[in-house]
């Protein structure tokens, strides 16, 4: 691949990341900056619990769509005969990671953005599906037990890589191993203010059932 192809492709990674779906719905269709609201946070459950269920879901759908659509950009690259097959896992997950730090870091709002759960959750779907929907059938059992995101965030991603280890899926893929507890690790360093919370058991929870109601101006 050529360097300037290389570079506009980290480039539209990074964009597609950035795209703060969240703050634009929130103020496009409500008036509500939800960075103002809740826990400030502008991602896709700070958005549920200021704007309501349907607001939420399109967020996250819109989240998850960004990590899917930078990851698949390897695929895209690899039937175009850029990339060869060794290096297609290596470029997804490449282009994964740089739409989740734009996720986490948007240039559009000033760098500030979500904890890139719902963007990770994209990703890990395009590079292994079986997995991911195991990772996220773990994280809905934890919500429905526990009613927090934040833990099931958590266990969800750290359930990726320890079944790619165990070869649940077959012979265990050493990049995606290492790529999983990476992304793990970076979750809880995005996650240490709910973790402490947790510690602390003062954790916002949830209301998974029952009607959700948004702030409106």
């Amino acid at each position: 691949m050529s360097v300037t192809l290389f570079i506009i492709t980290i480039l539209a990674a990074y964009l597609l990341g950035s795209i703060p779906s969240s703050v634009w719905y929130g103020i496009g269709y409500f008036g509500i900056d939800v960075r103002k609201h809740g826990s400030g946070n502008a991602g896709a459950t700070n958005t549920f619990r200021v704007l309501g269920k349907r607001a939420g879901t399109i967020v996250m759908l819109i989240d998850v769509i960004k990590g899917w659509t930078a990851t698949c950009m390897a695929s895209m690259l690899f039937y175009m005969g850029t990339i060869g097959e060794t290096e297609l896992l290596m470029y997804k997950i490449l282009f994964g990671i740089i739409a989740i730090v734009g996720h986490i870091f948007p240039v559009f709002v000033k760098f500030k953005g979500g904890k890139g759960i719902a963007t990770l959750l994209g990703m890990v779907l395009a590079i292994h599906p079986e997995l991911a929907l195991l990772s996220i059938t773990i994280f809905i059992l934890t919500l429905l037990a526990s009613q927090y995101v934040s833990l099931s965030s958590i266990l969800a991603t750290l359930s990726f890589p320890v079944l790619s280890w165990i070869g649940v899926f077959g012979h265990p893929e050493p990049l995606l191993i290492v790529f999983g507890f990476v992304m793990f690790v970076l979750v809880v360093l995005t996650h240490q203010k709910n973790i402490v919370r947790l510690m602390n058991g003062n954790e916002n929870r949830v209301k998974l059932f029952g009607k959700s109601k948004a702030i409106r101006h």
